[in-house]
């Protein structure tokens, strides 16, 4: 009986190596219908928005039945370098991530290509010239949302004479992010003169770093009439230093942040943020359904914009209870 098991064992291993190695990606049977194997490195864990972004890559993975290895890179290029090359030699079928970064991918993705493994860009873009290297690049537009916090801020003075004095929080230095939300924003407000941005800094997309550098932008300027924040948690922790230096956050400064995660949210609803941009962390479920398109050779667009829209504070109130991150 034992052995009768056992060479019914050894029968079942030997169908599944075969089935693996008629594989079209990397290791799995990806492309003809059969599992899919993906490797994904994430930024890592700095904000609410990248933990919801994370839940939504691996509960899509779960419901579309694809197998995920996950790595969260924590800020660092290298690692996420790292984890590229172990997926590579993992003979994944299909390699994702989120660039910690614009520049230094050439060689890793190249890498990647001659393994025949397709990578698809989330969230955020390479600066590569070589297109090739990549299939797809699923996320927002961050210079339109830079564009859409400068024109709330235009709108808001339209009809000022003085000076206003803006502080910048700028996200990672050298994330596609931080470069493209000032960007935006700067091509909004450069058109008028009395708009003066009188510091800008990085606070890497966190709160406590947002608290810290806010809290030295005040002691350095104390004529601030508008906060402009790369994201929502690094505008929390500046309105702790406002508060905390007797001001009245969204009223003696005025304060506009981009991403819409639930805290930034309540914040708006409660008047201590003025204006929100919204970057949807919820790129699951459309990453899932691109990976099987290229799997299966499919044509997908070289860019994927995510849908998103704005938010006022009585806008804010209305679609509260309802987010889901």
């Amino acid at each position: 009986m034992l052995k009768r098991i056992s060479t019914l064992v050894v029968a079942g291993l030997a169908a599944m190596a075969m089935a693996a190695c008629g594989s079209g990606g990397g290791g799995g049977t990806g492309g003809d219908g059969g599992s899919i194997t993906m490797g994904f490195s994430q930024v890592g864990a700095e904000s609410g928005w990248r933990t919801a972004n994370t839940k939504s890559v691996q509960d899509s993975a779960k419901n579309a039945g694809i197998t995920l290895k996950f790595s969260d890179a924590q800020q660092k290029q290298e690692n996420q370098i790292k984890a590229i090359r172990s997926y590579i030699q993992q003979k994944v079928d299909i390699i994702a991530f989120s660039p910690v970064v614009e520049s230094g991918w050439d060689t890793v993705l190249k890498e990647a290509k001659d393994a025949k493994i397709p990578v698809i860009l989330t969230d955020r873009a390479v600066d590569s010239p070589d297109k090739s290297l990549y299939k797809t690049f699923l996320g927002s537009d961050f210079v339109e949302e830079g564009k859409k916090a400068g024109q709330w801020l235009v709108e808001e003075y339209k009809d000022a004479t003085d000076p206003v004095n803006i502080v910048e929080l700028q996200g990672t230095t050298g994330s596609a992010p931080a470069n493209d939300r000032k960007a935006g924003f700067q091509e909004v407000i450069g058109a008028d003169p009395k708009f003066k941005i009188i510091a800008s800094q990085t606070g890497d997309f966190t709160r406590a770093k947002g608290k810290e550098v806010m809290e030295a932008f005040l002691k350095s300027n104390p004529d601030i009439d508008v906060l402009y924040a790369h994201n929502d948690d690094m505008g929390l922790g500046a309105i702790e230093a406002i508060e905390g230096a007797g001001k009245v956050p969204g009223k003696d400064i005025k304060i506009i942040t981009v991403d819409a995660v639930k805290d930034g949210m309540q914040a708006l609803a409660d008047g201590k943020i003025n204006y929100i941009v919204e970057c949807s962390p919820l790129l699951g479920p459309q990453l899932m359904d691109l990976a099987k398109k290229v799997l299966n050779n499919e044509q997908v667009p070289a860019r994927v914009v995510t849908e998103e829209t704005t938010f006022t504070q009585e806008q804010a109130k209305q679609v509260l209870s309802t987010r889901q991150y």
